[in-house]
């Protein structure tokens, strides 16, 4: 029985996906979609942004992703069905705020694929020159989407060998970087990880909260562990564990791999700052200056091959919810077909379209920049309607049993705040393409009720 008082529907037989995955499939997945060093791409834009205090900027993401996991822990044991956000939204709001939530979400999970793959590629063309990163870009999406239409089991079990693996790097990471303070002390002041370098002034909360904008790029994904509620074996439970678990362990290891590297950091955060060109590269430039090279290319190999698998985590996701999404006419009715259990239309439509995406970001000098500016303002409107959705399930409709107001309106009403100050937050750039899909999503949603007529369902 589910918190609702009636039976959740067999969605796995009804509509052909099947339940195979355990707590640990899902905690791989939603690591994986993280990825444990995701802040090797982004520390050195966090730590100008920041003025020094980057592993401050993480410490509080995580507080305010935190409020996202909850509300998704709460929405996903009233509803545990494939699309996440579309269903929740859907339940708690009604049809058409469902239609937003999974449109909205829709753009990231398409997106955020991409911008993993180009990151793969970048870090293969450090490795390998010769050839070029547009071609170890197509290379990654055309690998990681066959083990996806090979099956979500299968694909979890690989997914597994490499989150291993990438952790065994993080480790040694730690342990390097922690050998080298040990012996040469650190190149900024002990607490400035935490409270600024003081090179850009005094210490300021609005530099703190600019940078947090652009580091909830990095938490983008444990959210996608909802997608497979229906393919889960232990029930809704699992996944909401999974969700609070992936985000607690991926803010830890953010905040302790920033706050180490920001100590090796020789480049002020003020320099960082004036020359923008060094904060790409800032990560790998402070390790092979303090430890040595072998770490770099060591790192630039792990960051290769987890981005490629972030992004299986990510056109997983992308599509279950485009499944999801045609399973209820709100997109073409071919992408709901399964084929011995996996939506394969839905994984190959969310693929070609994160490769031209991809492609097109690596064939540009700028096309990393385009992208990373606009990944996060999909998902972060998307958050806010799973919010509402959690205020409309218990608190307006009450159909989740007696209603406690800090569970079902408090917490979900600051986590809406937060989300919407960080979209405010956002660059001009990622607003401007948020409100163009925006309204694109809202002339289809016209055109399918003007198409239903009066009497459509």
């Amino acid at each position: 029985m589910s918190e609702t008082g009636t039976a959740p529907p067999r969605v796995d037989e009804d509509h052909g996906l099947r339940r195979t995955l355990g707590f640990r499939d899902l905690v791989v997945y939603g690591l994986l979609f993280i990825a444990p060093m995701a802040p090797v791409g982004v520390f050195g834009t966090l730590d100008a942004r920041s003025h020094g205090a980057v592993a401050l900027v993480y410490l509080v993401a995580t507080v305010a992703m935190a409020f996202t996991a909850f509300s998704y822990a709460q929405m996903v044991r009233v509803v545990p069905r494939a699309g996440s956000v579309f269903a929740y939204a859907r339940v708690g709001l009604g049809k058409e705020a469902g239609f937003v939530a999974g449109w909205m979400a829709m753009l990231d999970y398409l997106l955020i694929p991409a911008v993993a793959y180009l990151f793969s590629g970048i870090a293969m063309e450090a490795l390998v020159p010769q050839v070029s990163r547009w071609v170890w870009t197509a290379l990654a999406v055309v690998v990681t989407t066959l083990l996806n239409l090979w099956g979500v089991r299968p694909a979890a079990k690989v997914g597994f060998v490499v989150l291993a693996l990438e952790i065994v790097v993080l480790l040694v990471f730690v342990v390097s970087a922690s050998v080298v303070l040990a012996r040469e002390g650190a190149e900024r002041g002990w607490l400035s990880p935490l409270s600024g370098d003081g090179t850009q002034g005094a210490f300021a909360v609005s530099a703190v909260i600019g940078a947090v904008s652009v580091a909830v790029l990095s938490y983008l994904g444990f959210d996608a562990i909802a997608s497979f509620a229906e393919e889960v074996t232990g029930g809704s439970r699992q996944v909401a564990r999974a969700v609070l678990f992936c985000l607690g362990l991926a803010g830890a290891l953010f905040v302790a791999q920033t706050y180490l590297v920001a100590l090796l950091e020789p480049v002020s955060s003020a320099r960082l700052a004036a020359e923008p060109a060094r904060q790409g590269t800032a990560f790998y430039d402070a390790v092979d200056t303090s430890v040595g090279t072998w770490l770099h290319d060591l790192v630039a190999a792990s960051k290769a091959l987890g981005a490629a698998f972030a992004a299986l985590a990510g056109q997983a996701a992308a599509g279950r919810l485009l499944f999801a999404m045609a399973r209820e006419r709100r997109l073409p009715r071919a992408l709901a077909r399964t084929d011995s259990g996996v939506p394969r239309a839905a994984l190959l439509c969310a693929a070609v379209i994160t490769m031209v995406a991809a492609v097109w970001a690596a064939r540009r000098a700028d096309g990393l920049d385009h992208l990373v500016s606009v990944v996060d303002v999909g998902a972060l409107t998307a958050f806010t309607l799973l919010h509402a959705s959690v205020v409309g399930w218990f608190a307006v409709r009450r159909r989740g049993g007696p209603v406690s107001w800090w569970r079902h309106v408090l917490l979900p009403v600051l986590g809406a705040a937060i989300t919407l100050a960080v979209i405010v937050e956002a660059s001009p750039e990622a607003q401007v393409v948020g409100a163009v899909w925006l309204a694109i999503g809202v002339v289809v949603l016209v055109g399918q009720a003007l198409r239903k007529g009066p009497s459509g369902g």
